[in-house]
This record gives C-alpha cells, structure tokens and sequence, in this order.
C-alpha cells in the first residue's frame, strides 16, 4: 500500500494525502520564507505536475493538489531542485514550525527557525502529526491564537523565553538554552502526553500534567499585537488569498515582483520589502474585505469526503456576514479547514447544511438539513433572524 493511499495525519511532500481532486502535497518552507526563485518554481511545478491550484494553510504552509500518483515523483524531484524537500517523511512532519512574519534583517528569528528544524531533525523525537512549534519572538506576540505546543516568545522587557501551550507563564532561557529547551519540553510531552499516536500541550496540561521543574518557569510573555490584515508594514506588503487557494498563475505572478514571500497562518502572505500592494488575481488586498471573515474547506469536488461546494456558497455569504462575526462553511463534520469555533458554522452533510452557532464542526447543531439556496436567499436565517 502506497503512502499517498493512507489517510489521518496532516500531510506532507513525501507523504501527501489523497483527495477528491488527487493527491495533496503538502510544502512546508524552510524558516517559514520561499525566496523569488523558489516562488517560480513551485508555481510551474503546480502547473505541471498538479491541477494548477495551490492551498495556503493555517500552518503556514503551502499544498499543491490534483496530482497523480505518476507525477509524484517527478514532483519530488523538483522540490528537491529547490531545496524544499527533507531527507525523509519522518523528518518532515517534526518541522511542524510557525514562524512570525514580521521579523526584521538582523534579528534571531531566521536563525532560531534553523537552529530548531536542525535540532528537531536530529532529535528522533516521535511526536503527534499535528504538534507544532512557534517562534514568535517579537516586541508583541502575533501567533499566540494559532496552533502550537511549544513556544518561543518574549517577555516583556526583550528577553527569551521557551512556554508550554496552555501553561500561563515561561522559563527565562539564555539565547544559547532556546532551541534545547523547547527540544526537551517537546521530549518531556512526547514521553507523557501522548496516547495512541495522539495528543496536545495544552489539553495535556490542563489533565493535570505538571511540566518537570527545571522546564517551569515565572516569565510573562510579551503583549498580544492586534490581528495582521492586508495592508503595508515595515517587512512588506501582507495580502490575504480568497479561501486560501490561488491558481499557479497568482503565484507566478507574485514571483515576478522579485519579493521574498513570508508565510503566516491566516491564510495570508507577506511579499517581503514590497511597497506597493499586489494586485494579482485572487488577492485580498483591503484590510476589511469580506471574504476575511469567512473559512472555507477545498469542498465538493475537489475533496471526496465533502457534502457540498463550500467556497461557492461562502463567498454568495460573505458580503452579509456582520463585521464582527466569522463564518465556518466546512464539507462534512471534520472541519478540516478550522478546528476551532465560529461565530456560524456551516457543516454540509448528505442532506443539507446543519447550523452550530458559536461553536465548531463538534459541536451539536441548533438546525439541521438546511437548503443551500434558502440559506443564500436569507442569510438571516445563519443570525437567529427566524
């Protein structure tokens, strides 16, 4: 049985997932960055081993789907020519790594995010698919609301520190003690917090697991910045992508400015010392734009699983979604696309939509079987209006 027949994990380059649309590969960048030159070819690659279409994740990472189980390897082959690939699938998915985008030339963001894909690369540590590591070492914190287990922050005064998920303080470190701190508290996790291949930090701690002593710690982090939108910063110019997937052709088009790009987790990007907005296809580049507000999985056809088109019918929705909500339009009950909870989600299933309202995919639905084209015809019906 093949690797790209299995399923259940998050996927990567070596070991992709199979979907409706073929298999997804799954691209993770080295310090969370694709320079011009990489940008391009992963842009051709899509094109010429894919469906054309790319994901852009909320693990900041990049997908590129509908390929074949015969373009695999000559996939492989060229995100090998552009140093994107790890030696092995292990490898791959312990550099679960979020990386702030708004580091500056000449700060230690790039070199901890190296210091610690080489550390985790040499550690053999067997960790759950989905446990994940966080440099957010700025003045303020910006990934504190996306997932990780391990976090590589600030206090408040500059200095470093390394804190468990779910644990309110850090332990001061030293920079030299960083990367072999958040090793060990990721080395204690995977000795205690894991069952059957599975398991988080935080729901760890908050079972009533006690992290050892010496990983403990009485450093506050720094502040919480308020969230990225698209806009121009002092890296660059940050540009959401519509439901997080672009064509090959935006790619290509966001290579040709020559910029770096910077990943980040919201399904944004950052198109490094840019100063202009880009304004290629399918880029969100107002600050209050709708389709913000909205999460949609990949949907029927591309997914298998999926009941509906979901992006079809979020993007109808997202003009009268009220600026302070969030809407969640997800193919069937695993909520592949947001784990966590919303203002209105919408779960499609065999015989309609099914409504939760403040909650997620998991939660239990206040109306069920609902129309796809009642639901477009009166939104009202997603706000408690009837």
């Amino acid at each position: 049985m093949s690797a790209a027949s299995v399923k259940g994990w998050c996927p990567g380059a070596l070991r992709p997932m199979q979907s409706g649309d073929g298999l997804v590969v799954r691209v993770r960048p080295f310090g969370g960055r694709l320079d011009a030159a990489q940008i391009a070819g992963l842009a051709h690659l899509a094109e010429r081993h894919g469906n054309g279409l790319i994901d852009v994740t909320s693990r900041a990472n990049l997908q590129i789907r509908g390929v074949s189980e015969s373009s695999h390897r000559l996939l492989l082959d060229g995100l090998a020519q552009l140093t994107l690939l790890d030696p092995d699938a292990d490898t791959e998915s312990r550099r679960n790594i979020l990386v702030t985008p708004f580091w500056r030339d000449g700060d230690e963001t790039q070199a901890l995010a190296a210091e610690l894909e080489e550390a985790l690369a040499d550690s053999m540590l067997e960790l759950p698919t989905k446990f994940g590591f966080a440099i957010d070492d700025g003045k303020s914190r910006v990934l504190a609301g996306n997932s990780a287990d391990v976090r590589i922050e600030r206090d408040a005064a500059g200095g470093l520190l390394v804190r468990a998920d779910g644990a309110r303080l850090g332990r001061s470190v030293a920079r030299g003690e960083v990367v072999t701190t958040a090793v060990a508290v990721a080395r204690w996790f995977a000795a205690s917090g894991v069952r059957d291949g599975r398991g988080r930090m935080a729901t760890h701690l908050a079972a009533g697991a006690e992290l050892p002593e010496v990983l403990r710690g009485e450093a506050e982090p720094a502040p919480i910045m308020a969230a990225a939108r698209p806009g121009l910063y002092p890296q660059g110019a940050m540009v959401g992508v519509a439901f997080g997937q672009m064509p090959h052709a935006t790619l290509n088009q966001l290579s040709g400015c020559g910029h770096a790009l910077r990943m980040t987790p919201w399904r944004m990007v950052l198109s490094e010392g840019k100063r202009t907005m880009p304004t290629a296809s399918g880029l969100i580049t107002e600050a209050y734009d709708p389709a913000l507000r909205v999460i949609a999985c990949s949907g029927a056809p591309r997914c298998r699983e999926a009941h509906a088109d979901t992006r079809a019918l979020a993007a109808a929705l997202a003009p009268n979604i009220g600026g302070a909500e969030r809407l969640h339009v997800s193919g069937c009950a695993k909520g592949c696309a947001h784990s966590g909870a919303a203002a209105i989600t919408l779960i499609a299933t065999g015989a309609g939509f099914d409504l939760v309202r403040g909650g997620s995919t998991r939660d239990e639905p206040i109306l069920r079987g609902l129309d796809r084209d009642d639901i477009v015809r009166d939104p009202s019906i997603l706000m408690g209006g009837h």
